[in-house]
């Protein structure tokens, strides 16, 4: 074990983590290489764990969630991720659903919707990319205009990438509510039996394998108005602030991976012989571990800085989850990548579960906004700041 993981924690931290990673052990780590390879969905699991209340892990307790804080939340996708980073990636898509719900919703939609959500009866993905916008989400081209019943949105386009999508049983659809730019961008929610909403093949992926990716297509697709979420024109602002939680979300899973892939090289560094002597004992080895410690526990930090951050509602924490995401996904990669590095020829073999870490955690440094667009946001911060003082 990398060090002590429990050593920062409160007693209440300690006990989530042991039951995350109790849950993880039994239910996660013995299928996770079958369902890379056979990528299979696990629905069965994912409702033991909205069982267990982590479906719901940062809504509030009125509103039937565990309500814990944003800190942790990261720690438990952090250990969930340390048996799969995509089981847990899905997770955090899922959870941020749930809180757009909760913090958005008015009372007859979370009604309608939001316990389901968090018991994991009804599955929820998020949709926001479109395969001609990607990380310029006001670009978006999907649009509702009102129905002829004068009570639904009749939609129409399509969302690219999508994570779930054709298995979860509603999506958080971003789009424009009118052929005018004077309403901006809204949030509704569409059911996945809907007429109207179809689904692409599933996508063929570096990663991920155990969730599947399609477009999600609206032809005609009619919502009932009341399934917007907060008001109309209110969807950017519900995004971005969901994505604030998504990016610390992400670089945990990604924390995860990279202790997974640094205690497989420790054990491996102390069994491992190599020209009579073990792996241990050659400085370069000794280097490469001290540096992939010391990058996880930086990282760690700036997820746990982002994290009480958004929790407190400061002013910079757009700017810290920007930063988090930035630096702790192409630290992490880098740790992955390393590991499989020091294990050789036995890292790329699949076996090992290395080489899965590595492309899972390579679409982290892409998905969310990717680095170069946390790059902008944290430019602008502080280049404008410049400015005006």
């Amino acid at each position: 074990m990398l060090l002590d993981k429990y050593k920062d924690l409160n007693e209440d931290q300690r006990a989530i983590i042991e039951s995350t990673s109790q849950f993880a052990f039994e239910n996660i780590t013995p299928n996770a290489l079958k369902w890379d390879k056979e990528c299979f969905f696990p629905k069965k699991i994912y409702k033991k764990a909205g069982d267990l209340g982590l479906a719901g892990i940062y809504v509030s307790e009125k509103d039937g969630g565990l309500g814990l804080s944003r800190l942790d939340a990261s720690l438990i996708f952090e250990e969930l991720a340390y048996a799969c980073p995509s089981t847990s990636a899905f997770l955090t898509i899922h959870n941020m659903a749930a809180w757009m719900l909760s913090n958005f919703g008015n009372k007859q939609i979370k009604e309608k919707y939001l316990s389901k959500i968090i018991n994991m009866d009804s599955i929820a993905s998020y949709c926001l990319t479109e395969a001609g916008s990607g990380s310029d989400a006001a670009a978006m081209k999907t649009k509702a205009k009102h129905h002829k019943d004068n009570i639904s949105y009749d939609i129409n386009g399509s969302k690219s990438f999508i994570s779930g999508a054709g298995e979860s049983d509603v999506y958080f659809v971003m789009l424009k509510t009118e052929e005018s730019l004077k309403d901006g961008i809204s949030c509704i929610i569409v059911d996945k039996n809907n007429d109207g909403i179809s689904f692409g093949k599933n996508e063929e992926k570096m990663g991920w394998k155990n969730q599947p990716t399609k477009t999600v297509s609206f032809d005609n697709c009619i919502v009932p108005i009341s399934n917007l979420v907060g008001s109309k024109g209110e969807g950017f602002k519900i995004a971005m602030q969901g994505l604030d939680g998504g990016r610390i979300n992400i670089a945990s899973c990604s924390l995860g991976a990279a202790r997974f892939c640094i205690d497989k090289s420790i054990n491996y560094a102390n069994e491992r012989k190599q020209f009579g002597k073990y792996l241990k004992e050659f400085q370069d080895i000794q280097f490469k571990i001290a540096d992939m410690v010391t990058e996880y526990k930086a990282a760690r930090l700036m997820v746990n800085k982002a994290a009480v951050s958004l929790e407190n509602k400061d002013s910079d924490s757009t700017v810290y989850s920007a930063m988090a995401k930035r630096f702790v996904t192409d630290a992490c990669f880098k740790i992955c990548n390393q590991a499989l590095q020091i294990h050789g020829g036995y890292g790329y073999l699949s076996d090992f579960g290395i080489e899965k870490m590595v492309r899972d955690c390579r679409v982290h440094q892409i998905l969310e906004g990717t680095n170069e667009v946390m790059r902008l946001i944290i430019s602008r911060k502080i280049l404008g700041r410049h400015e005006n003082e």
